[in-house]
């Protein structure tokens, strides 16, 4: 039986794309840069699945002109949990199904959070910079004073499996964590993180010291966090996102950073990645890290092997694991 093909749009971990080609017919993006929309587009006609990942923006402009006649592509399957990147509605007037990758980068990105919201508190990204630049002139107690972690309140936006993941590293620096999430969670969860769930995205606002965003992209969550959502934090407050960029209104982070209005943001997502607000990149109080939530070797083996478990599956025509659409 002639194997199926995949087009892989990203360099993958070698080990991932060498267990691939053992069951397909596989084409990798060598040049490793985002494809555009004509090959995009091509890729539908010519690939019996696509394996894009968040920098492959498989929007309606993608699939606008083409029709179902012309489409060999009946599986996407995304290398990551978000997919806010994909047209859903558009995939599924096609016939094409759609899968992530769940539980696989929970942890991985849990730690990421945690990270930000030591380095922000404590300046580690500013220290850093001082050290290296040779301008450190040695200990002094006034020196580069920063905010204790363990004991502050954690708000945390969206508890599915990475918030949650987010939540129990918490607790062990002994913070209080409350959620907003917008489906009720019952009890028997809440207490198993001696959590409160509040009611209100204002109410998480102003009892929070941290706030971490850990709830989808796309449309609805779009500028979630704008600038009435800042003026309500604390000013010795700080914004957390290991999300993704849309979540929040970048310009409004901006005013209220300038403003003092929060005391910073440690930031692993951008709204037009992999281009960043040049605003962002003046203030010493934000940390800006490269998209890092996944980036363990395990955890992007595992990720690659969660596309391969769901496209075989397809394939084979039994239940997908990771279906999304």
């Amino acid at each position: 039986m002639m194997k199926k093909k995949i087009l892989i749009t990203r360099r993958w971990p070698e080990s991932v794309e060498t267990e691939l080609s053992k069951h397909f017919d596989v084409t990798v993006n060598k040049s490793d840069t985002p494809l555009n929309t004509m090959q995009l587009q091509s890729a539908l006609k010519n690939y019996d699945a696509i394996l894009p990942t968040v920098t492959d923006k498989l929007d309606k402009h993608v699939f606008e002109g083409i029709d179902s006649s012309d489409v060999q592509t009946r599986i996407i399957g995304n290398y990551g949990v978000g997919f806010s990147h994909i047209d859903l509605d558009c995939a599924k007037q096609l016939g094409i199904t759609v899968t992530n990758t769940p539980d696989v980068l929970s942890e991985c990105t849990a730690d990421i959070a945690i990270m930000l919201m030591l380095m922000t508190a404590r300046r580690g990204g500013e220290g850093e910079r001082e050290f290296r630049s040779g301008n450190w002139s040695g200990w002094r107690p006034t020196h580069m004073i920063g905010q204790k972690v363990s004991g502050s309140t954690l708000g945390i936006i969206g508890f599915g499996r990475i918030g949650k993941e987010t939540a129990k590293r918490a607790l062990g620096f002994g913070m209080k964590i409350k959620v907003y999430n917008r489906s009720k969670i019952d009890d028997k969860t809440l207490n198993a993180f001696n959590a409160a769930q509040v009611s209100t995205l204002k109410e998480l606002a102003v009892s929070s010291d941290f706030v971490s965003l850990h709830c989808p992209g796309g449309t609805e969550n779009t500028n979630l966090i704008d600038q009435a959502f800042l003026d309500a934090m604390k000013p010795s407050g700080y914004l957390i996102n290991t999300a993704r960029g849309e979540v929040v209104d970048e310009e409004a982070l901006v005013f209220a950073l300038n403003n003092n209005l929060i005391a910073g943001a440690g930031l692993d997502v951008y709204c037009n990645e992999p281009n960043v607000n040049a605003s962002l990149l003046q203030f010493d109080n934000v940390v800006l890290l490269p998209h890092l939530g996944s980036a363990s070797q395990a955890t992007r083996e595992a990720m690659g092997l969660r596309v391969l478990e769901n496209i075989t599956h397809f394939f084979n025509k039994e239940a997908v694991p990771d279906r999304v659409c």
